[in-house]
């Protein structure tokens, strides 16, 4: 029977060995993979806990991360007080950055209505946080 060795080098080594050797040596490698996968299949890789190029927060960030969710949960419940013609508007000012004489340009209205339109909003979310 045949065995291969494969070193470090990458060079591949074969070697003629006795059937019972081989036998033996075949089941030690059996052995070993089971060894090792049955320490290793509930383990989790530190490579999977990569979220978004960030490895782990450290404790200084974790209590302003805390608030931070909070603060955003509280926005999106309050935002829900809001009408669909003015989400839309908070949509396009904040999340998609679009200026706001672009957008009083697109809907045919004044800067300054755009501007007041943000305001009433700016207070109804204030009432509401």
């Amino acid at each position: 029977m045949k065995i291969s060795y494969e070193f470090v080098t990458g060079e591949i080594s074969e070697i003629e060995v006795d059937e019972h050797l081989g036998g033996m040596l075949l089941d030690f490698d059996r052995q070993q993979y089971n060894n090792d996968h049955k320490e290793t299949r509930r383990h989790v890789s530190l490579d999977g806990m990569d979220y978004e190029g960030e490895l782990f927060v450290s404790a200084e960030d974790t209590e302003g991360e805390a608030e931070r969710r909070e603060d955003m949960a509280r926005l999106y419940s309050a935002m829900e007080v809001l009408s669909s013609d003015q989400r839309e508007l908070v949509k396009k000012v904040y999340f998609e950055e679009r200026k706001i004489t672009d957008i009083a340009a697109e809907e045919g209205v004044s800067h300054v209505a755009i501007v007041r339109r943000l305001n009433r909003i700016y207070e109804k979310l204030r009432k509401n946080l």
